[in-house]
């Protein structure tokens, strides 16, 4: 079972995104080196539409969100986890 981090931005927050990206990018190759995040990224325009991540678990998804900068600091204004349970087809 996987599970999906869903990310909304504060819009009064998001003028400083670039400000705190460096944080958060560090904490991003910290969970994919670790092999619990599977992939990230924003959706369309991440200061409407905001990102997503797709982790190994709902643990790792929750570890994740806790301690990101991006959270921290104010950037995320809204955030959700949901559990996945995909099909996944070889490349």
């Amino acid at each position: 079972m996987y599970a999906v981090a869903f990310y909304e931005v504060d819009p009064e927050q998001f003028h400083r995104a670039t400000e705190v990206y460096p944080r958060h990018r560090a904490y991003v190759d910290e969970f994919a080196t670790s092999g619990t995040l599977a992939m990230i990224g924003t959706l369309g325009n991440p200061a409407t539409d905001g990102s997503m991540a797709v982790f190994r678990s709902r643990e790792a998804a929750e570890a994740f969100r806790a301690r990101d900068p991006f959270v921290l600091e104010g950037i995320v204004g809204s955030s959700r986890i949901v559990d996945w349970d995909p099909l996944v087809f070889p490349a």
